[in-house]
């Protein structure tokens, strides 16, 4: 059962622009906080965003503040990641990523808290 299908990723420029897309089957996503993760290769996974259930909070790694948005549409059951002046070092497997009911902030960048997980979408940026 298919519930986080990510899509939007793709090949372009350094410089360009990417919105990210993930559509949940969750019965429960607009009480879950979601988060984005990515892994180049021969890398580990590592945290790029994270939004609490209720959108009060918003979480980035570092070198992506001021330049990526993650928001959600709840009436969509859609949460997004907005990349903006993308880098070349930005190339991954995108994935999101969705907590179970009314989970708190505690540790919202790491991979822990997440119960469901998309299949991931690709983003290349060629320099």
């Amino acid at each position: 059962q298919v519930q986080l299908v990510e899509s939007g990723g793709g090949l372009v420029q350094a410089g360009d622009s990417l919105r990210l897309s993930c559509a949940a089957s969750i019965r429960t996503f607009s009480s879950s906080a979601v988060g984005w993760f990515r892994q180049a290769p021969g890398k580990e996974r590592e945290f790029v965003a994270a939004l609490n259930w209720n959108g009060g909070s918003t979480y980035y790694t570092e070198s992506v503040k001021c330049r990526f948005t993650i928001s959600r549409d709840n009436a969509k059951n859609t949460v997004y990641l907005q990349m903006n002046s993308l880098k070349p070092e930005d190339t991954a497997v995108y994935y999101c990523a969705a907590t179970g009911p009314y989970y708190s902030t505690y540790q919202l960048t790491k991979t822990e808290p997440y119960t469901y997980w998309g299949q991931g979408t690709q983003v290349t940026v060629s320099s």
